[in-house]
């Protein structure tokens, strides 16, 4: 367990409060960022990265998802069905993830981001503030969580990232709406995650509770901005943002 001296302290409550803005401005819970700090700058490996990144962000990802349906309410039949198809689909996958090769899967998760960025670049020279018409009824949400729930899994990160441009693009949601729904098939799917590295060891409890202490004062406050932001500038920093994470992605997928 990671014992930190003071300005260690100082450091990682500011780095939990910088993810949970981050979070909460892009409907996340900043595992993506906080994944690869921990295991560059604290030396963690993988496993345990991973797991203590979970720690930050059960307790972000439920405040962002409440601040988001306190401005976007989403009816409770079509939560509990996102959340169920949720953590179905993320222990499936995390079964067969444990089998293939991890560092071909990133590379080819990083590419598929990459698509999903350019559509919405794409779709932000189209129109700017008017969302895109809906291909597909409401009533298919739920399949949306088996995808992105599926690269949770499979990957570790990413729920939120591949499940908001689907709502965007096939089912005419606002960026903001897109984000409180991905948040809904996100957090269960990490709480299941939570319990199983936790069940096999693999957390650090001291680090994450510190980050996950820096988190709380800032996720509202990342939703909030996200409000104040027009919906085509939100879908565009949105869309930089996958960019990245792929590149990053491809990148480590290469190396490894």
């Amino acid at each position: 367990m990671y014992l930190p001296t003071l300005s260690d302290l100082v450091l990682i409550v500011s780095l939990g409060a910088a993810l949970g803005f981050f979070g909460g401005l892009f409907g996340i819970g900043g595992g993506i960022i906080a994944i690869p700090l921990l295991a560059l700058a604290f030396g963690m490996d993988q496993a345990l990265a991973q797991g203590t990144a979970l720690v930050m962000m059960v307790p972000n990802l439920l405040i962002g998802w409440w601040r988001y349906q306190q401005r976007h309410p989403v009816p409770l039949a079509r939560l509990l069905a996102i959340a169920a198809v949720a953590m179905t689909s993320t222990g499936v996958s995390a079964h067969f993830a444990a089998r293939l090769d991890s560092s071909h899967l990133r590379a080819l998760f990083g590419l598929f981001l990459c698509v999903l960025a350019l559509m919405l670049l794409r779709r932000r020279a189209q129109a700017d503030d008017v969302p895109a018409p809906a291909r597909f009824g409401v009533r298919l949400t739920p399949v949306v969580g088996l995808v992105g729930s599926s690269s949770m899994g499979l990957f570790g990160v990413g729920g939120g990232l591949v499940s908001t441009p689907l709502f965007v693009r096939l089912f005419g949601q606002r960026q903001t709406v897109a984000q409180s729904l991905g948040l809904a098939l996100v957090t269960p799917s990490a709480i299941v995650a939570l319990g199983s590295y936790a069940q096999a060891q693999r957390v650090d409890w001291t680090m994450g509770t510190l980050l996950a202490l820096g988190g709380l004062f800032t996720v509202s406050a990342g939703v909030s901005f996200a409000h104040r932001l027009p919906e085509a500038k939100m879908r565009a920093l949105f869309a930089w943002m996958m960019l990245a994470t792929a590149a990053w992605l491809m990148l480590s997928g290469l190396r490894d």
